[in-house]
């Protein structure tokens, strides 16, 4: 049985420029998904997956990220006299657990694998997971947890996948796959934002990771790769001779939100599933409708 994955590491030092002005004086982080920020369904995910320690990676500028998971106590405090118990209920679940959550400061913005290297004293020896909150991924159950079950079964590192168009295969860490049934993939190797012409396939990792300690032990090198940068893909690529690797194709549907059209398309497609929004949300999309098809 591999080790169980006990902590989790969520990378948030991204300046977020594709989002300014919005993101000049906010964390990317703490966009909200209709009433819900991106850090929060990414910390969400992890917890129902069985995670128990969660380690932010941040930089300048993200106190907000740390002020939400910590106690409000005059929001608490009025809302308990206003006696709106749900209200009170919901933000006070957002609270960890004394020492359940650590915060490190990547200070220079030198890449995701980097990001993960900079959390290595809090990971010790123990295989980890990985989040990027700006992959928010809706799904039945939790993203993290099917891809712990998968890892239950084939132990090493093990990814979130989905296949993208060809002509997108530069834009994401790509598997050479050499067995896949339909469902886990397993990877001979990986490639980082390749072109087209040279992917060894199109099936790409998505912003979930579960890691096996000697992926820090390669970033330590601190070897740069595409754009000048540390990739964690790298890493990753250079343990799997020693560490077997599988791609998991996740029930759910995921979001890139860290692009203005998915992170609109995320808001919509929450807003719908929702008991309390959805025939609202219909309603507004009906209504633009013919707007849009007169555009078309």
């Amino acid at each position: 049985m591999p080790k169980p994955i006990r902590k989790a590491v969520f990378p948030v030092g991204g300046l977020g420029t594709r989002f300014l002005p919005a993101t000049k004086a906010m964390p990317k982080e703490m966009l909200p998904v209709v009433d819900k920020p991106l850090i929060q369904y990414a910390l969400e995910e992890a917890r129902a997956a069985g995670i128990e320690e969660f380690i932010f990676v941040t930089g300048r500028g993200k106190a907000a990220i740390e002020d939400h998971f910590d106690h409000s106590y005059e929001l608490e405090e009025t809302l308990r006299e206003r006696g709106k118990q749900s209200s009170l209920e919901m933000i006070q679940d957002t609270v960890m657990k004394p020492g359940q959550v650590a915060y490190i400061r990547q200070q220079q913005p030198m890449g995701l694998g980097h990001a993960v290297w900079c959390a290595r004293a809090l990971l010790g020896d123990e295989p980890f997971a990985v989040l990027l909150a700006d992959d928010l991924v809706q799904a039945p159950r939790s993203c993290l947890a099917q891809m712990i079950e998968v890892y239950n079964e084939v132990g090493g590192n093990v990814v979130a996948v989905m296949d993208v168009p060809e002509q997108h295969t530069d834009r994401y860490g790509i598997l050479d796959v050499v067995n896949d049934d339909g469902r886990i993939a397993e990877a001979r190797g990986l490639v980082e934002k390749p072109k087209p012409a040279e992917a060894p396939s199109t099936l790409s990792i998505i912003g979930r990771y579960i890691l096996q300690p000697q992926v820090i032990g390669e970033l330590s090198r601190q070897d740069k790769g595409a754009g000048g940068e540390i990739q964690l893909t790298d890493a990753m690529a250079r343990t799997i001779s020693e560490v077997p690797f599988h791609g998991l194709r996740f029930e759910g549907t995921r979001f890139d939100c860290g692009s203005k059209e998915g992170f609109l398309e995320a808001n919509i497609a929450f807003a719908l599933a929702r008991e309390d929004l959805g025939d609202a949300m219909g309603e507004i999309l009906e209504r633009y409708s013919p707007a849009m098809k007169e555009t078309a």
